[in-house]
């Protein structure tokens, strides 16, 4: 297909690469995964009797016993782990970090655990309603989502019409637009729906914070920094959980992996208003041995063909993995 408009055409499948949810599909659980090769194309599994057992620690982030968890390939059927081991509904689980029972959108599980990373599910909370007035084209929110129909704010930008509503926070659940139900819709979809609103007028929120230990009530946060650093794990080892195909075992990024991620985290924001780690990450594994936009473009479709991105953000982003590989990030 040649570099220029491009939209998906074929709307057959469900399936999303999206913070939290490179995790969509699959078929190997985390009790069953093979070792993958360093550029993420990944080899065939062993036989499941040769499979390593993958274990987890898990706990609520407002405070629980620590459960043990396995056997998951995709962030639904993690959930649904944490849910059996506390004995909880799935659903209630907004999202969860890595190594930090915070509200920390830095250590936001995305794609990748380290094999020694400690799980807290942040689960919900009080549910609040509130009116916005737009008074300008921008709220000032960057929106991600949990991998499993719950879009959450990520960001909230110092200065924005959100930022002066106080009761808006990083970590909470947009339930509601003007009384329409957004659950299960994509964070990008999210984001648009929230640029879309008329300027000058008021709209109404239906918000669900994530539960809080006592502990955990201190002033409010702004959420990561643009650039900021985000990486998963502590150990030389990932699980990936990946949308095709089976979890895989695989070593620790890059120097041009973190600097490439970053970038187009960077250009995600800049163009669609998300954050969205593992996009990212699946964005730059898809043109890294690509030649030109338009063998690149035609991969993107291929791959992430449920997104149609802007032909000026697909032109930066495979400048931005070019740069990466010449050194100049």
């Amino acid at each position: 297909m040649p570099y220029g408009p491009w939209k998906k055409k074929n709307k057959a499948t469900k399936e999303h690469l999206v913070e939290n949810e490179e995790v969509s599909g699959g078929h190997a659980g985390a009790g069953s995964l093979g070792k993958s090769a360093v550029n993420g194309a990944g080899l065939p599994p062993p036989p499941a009797n040769l499979r390593p057992k993958l274990v987890f620690h898990t706990q609520l982030a407002h405070g629980s016993p620590t459960g043990r968890i396995e056997g998951f390939t995709n962030v639904k059927e993690l959930y649904a782990k944490i849910a059996e081991a506390f004995n909880i509904s799935p659903p209630e689980i907004l999202f969860c970090t890595l190594n930090t029972h915070k509200i920390d959108m830095e250590k936001l599980l995305g794609g990748q655990i380290g094999l020694e990373d400690f799980i807290f599910a942040h689960v919900r909370g009080i549910k609040k309603e509130v009116e916005v007035y737009k008074s300008e084209d921008a709220l000032g929110l960057t929106i991600t989502d949990n991998g499993a129909g719950f879009a959450f704010i990520k960001r909230i930008r110092e200065g924005s019409v959100a930022d002066q509503v106080k009761v808006i926070c990083v970590g909470d659940h947009i339930e509601c637009i003007n009384g329409r139900n957004i659950v299960g819709t994509r964070h990008y979809e999210v984001a648009r729906m929230l640029k879309d609103l008329p300027k000058d007028k008021t709209f109404t929120l239906k918000l669900v914070e994530p539960m809080k230990a006592f502990e955990m009530l201190e002033p409010r946060s702004k959420g990561g920094k643009p650039g900021g650093e985000n990486k998963i794990g502590t150990g030389r080892s990932t699980l990936r959980l990946r949308s095709k195909g089976p979890a895989t075992v695989e070593d620790e990024p890059t120097e041009f992996d973190e600097k490439a991620i970053k970038k187009v985290d960077d250009l995600l924001e800049s163009y669609m208003g998300i954050r969205d780690t593992e996009l990212a990450a699946t964005m730059v594994e898809v043109g890294r041995d690509k030649k030109n936009p338009d063998e690149f473009a035609m991969a993107l479709d291929e791959t992430l063909g449920d997104f149609a991105f802007p032909d000026e953000f697909v032109f930066d982003v495979w400048g931005a993995i070019g740069d990466a590989k010449q050194g100049r990030l």
